[in-house]
């Protein structure tokens, strides 16, 4: 990579916007420190980086800067046996002046700050500084914007105990990206304590990185300057020891103003909603389509289609959309959601026939080629780990749309110690609070209960009302729209065992429910389409 010749370039990012927070390096690859992305060499950029004066030297390379000295740094308080344990180098100039700091990010990349404030990289990492130097699952961790003030709280600790507890820093007050690639580890923690700047760039990053951490686990010190250094050099080590004592939980503010209540219905009011595959139609007509922020839940008897349902949705999210999705389908594999969707998309049913695997890569390539689906592997089971928080990361990573096949094993397997209507209140306000907090879409499948005795079963075509939804009555209350449906699976009339009817039982945008035209299952190619009528009007008793 080398050293930084240009500075303050706009970012290649379209999506990013950022004007000036890409820096370009000796080889030609850059970095924007807005939307943290790596970019490769521009062609047409050769002749800037050839024209810029060279304003920094070539540093020394990986193995020769962990060889260099490490000293104390006397105007931040921060003794050698501080520097030592964190492993942090320095350099001199010619005048045996400290001209530069190393500060290590696990084991292969060094920031560089060459003083008083240039900053530059040999190696590349996402870590967190320090973080190396801690095993997860303490009591207490303490998150930094910088190296700098990560250290003066270890000096604060260091002071009292002779002992550094766990503290690590951001490279810098974007680079959230590393709170989410550890953010298991982060999360091992009973609490995390988040000592940031005590600015505008402090507060926006406190609100991202509670978000990724978990507002559960997060609590918030006070600083009565800008920065945990200062606070050190001004104050001393035990008044910063008590900001860590003092954290308290965050309490986001519940009250807003006019202006922020018109921001938040024009924002609101520009949620789009993209439509649900033409063969849902008869969905479509009623829904009109699906919004970020709203939870869909489907319903309906054994083999009645439900997982082809959310085949098809995912399929076309994909199709319409340029953003992510996260699938956990609990009762298959990713192998086998994997290998269903690959068929759908070359319209092959892989249960009809074994599709050759050179065809079936095609598929394959159309649904995953571009990274954009998140499986959860489950393995059988995901009790060693909440499924909420597994959903969470899945957002944090970029799914817009989340399909859940089935809340019965969620609920089972996400929801610790509860257990009956408790554990599903508990599973579905965990979700409400997901899709408010990204904010993101699921559609969410429900199971039924077993039919009374007297009626038709749901297998033989009886549309579920709500009051077949399995479960407590918070899935259906915090769901916005259900979609119920059937099939009559034991039919002899091959075309009425293939057609699935429809019904919308709850619609809270648009307040339209009842009857829908179904869609019907085509065994050859594995997929559905709309049927030409309303399906409730097809098959007439002539007995």
């Amino acid at each position: 990579m080398g050293k930084v010749v240009v500075r303050n370039r706009p970012c290649l990012n379209k999506e990013c916007g950022s004007h000036d927070a890409r820096q370009i390096y000796e080889n030609g690859t850059s970095f924007c420190f807005s939307c943290q992305t790596w970019f490769k060499k521009q062609d047409n950029e050769e002749e800037i980086v050839e024209s810029t004066p060279k304003e920094f030297v070539k540093y020394a390379p990986l193995e020769e800067i962990k060889n260099y000295p490490i000293r104390g740094f006397k105007d931040r308080h921060i003794e050698k046996a501080v520097a030592e344990f964190f492993d942090v180098r320095v350099s001199y100039d010619f005048e045996g002046n400290i001209d530069t700091h190393y500060y290590p990010y696990g084991t292969d990349a060094y920031k560089v700050r060459k003083l008083p404030k240039i900053f530059s990289w040999v190696g590349k990492s996402h870590d967190l500084f320090g973080r190396v130097k801690f095993n997860g699952a303490g009591k207490r961790l303490i998150i930094t914007e910088g190296e700098i003030d990560a250290m003066s709280v270890a000096q604060a600790s260091f002071d009292k105990y002779k002992k550094v507890y766990p503290v690590v820093g951001m490279s810098s007050a974007i680079m959230t990206k590393s709170l989410l690639e550890h953010r298991d580890w982060i999360r091992s923690f009973t609490e995390v304590v988040l000592m940031l700047d005590e600015d505008e760039a402090g507060r926006k990053v406190t609100e991202e990185a509670i978000k990724i951490i978990g507002i559960e686990k997060v609590k918030i010190a006070k600083l009565p300057c800008k920065d945990p250094n200062e606070v050190l050099i001004k104050f001393g080590s035990a008044r910063l020891l008590q900001c860590t004592f003092d954290a308290a939980p965050y309490v986001p503010t519940g009250i807003i103003t006019k202006e922020e209540l018109w921001d938040a219905l024009e924002n609101y009011n520009k949620i789009p909603a993209v439509p649900y595959p033409e063969c849902l139609e008869g969905v479509n007509s009623k829904l009109k389509g699906q919004r970020l922020g709203e939870i869909v839940l489907l319903i309906s008897g054994t083999g009645s289609g439900k997982s082809t349902v959310l085949r098809e949705i995912m399929l076309n999210d994909l199709l319409v959309t340029k953003d992510k999705i996260g699938i956990v389908s609990l009762e298959e594999s990713p192998a086998e959601t994997a290998r269903k969707l690959a068929g759908m998309a070359i319209n092959k049913n892989p249960a009809k026939e074994e599709i050759p695997l050179e065809e079936l890569k095609k598929g394959f390539d159309e649904v995953f080629g571009d990274d954009r689906v998140v499986l959860l592997d489950h393995q059988g089971s995901i009790s060693d780990s909440s499924i909420v928080d597994k959903l969470e990361y899945m957002c944090l990573t970029g799914c817009k749309y989340l399909f859940i096949d089935h809340i019965t094993i969620l609920v089972s397997e996400g929801s610790g110690d509860l257990t009956g209507n408790e554990a599903h209140d508990k599973v579905m306000n965990d979700l409400l609070r997901l899709v408010k907090r990204h904010p993101v879409w699921i559609g969410l499948v429900s199971h039924l209960r077993k039919s009374t005795s007297g009626k038709a079963s749901f297998e033989e075509g009886r549309l579920p009302s709500i009051d077949d939804i399995r479960g407590s009555g918070s899935i259906k209350q915090i769901s916005f729209d259900i979609i119920s449906f059937a099939r009559n699976i034991v039919s002899d009339n091959e075309v009425e065992r293939n057609t699935i009817k429809m019904r919308i039982l709850k619609a809270r945008q648009t307040g339209l429910t009842g009857n829908i035209k179904g869609v019907r299952y085509n065994y050859e190619t594995g997929r559905l389409s709309a049927v030409e009528h309303d399906v409730q009007e097809e098959f007439v008793s002539v007995g």
